[in-house]
């Protein structure tokens, strides 16, 4: 299993791009951090999520 934002989930042999596919994220948006290290977003469809990887995903809201 993953951890994905403190959810445990079945997507381990996924890539980043592949799993934020069946997500509402927008990627634009968004940081992915994968046992405590940023991912570049030209590295999304190379990075394949491994069973006990830690993956935390931020989005940034715009506001004033």
């Amino acid at each position: 299993m993953v951890k994905i934002n403190g959810i445990e989930t079945d997507v381990f042999g996924k890539t980043i791009s592949e799993y934020l596919a069946t997500t509402d994220y927008s990627i634009g948006r968004i940081a992915v951090e994968r046992n405590g290290e940023i991912v570049p977003k030209a590295e999304y469809d190379s990075v394949v999520i491994e069973d006990n990887d830690v993956i935390e995903v931020v989005s940034f809201v715009g506001g004033g």
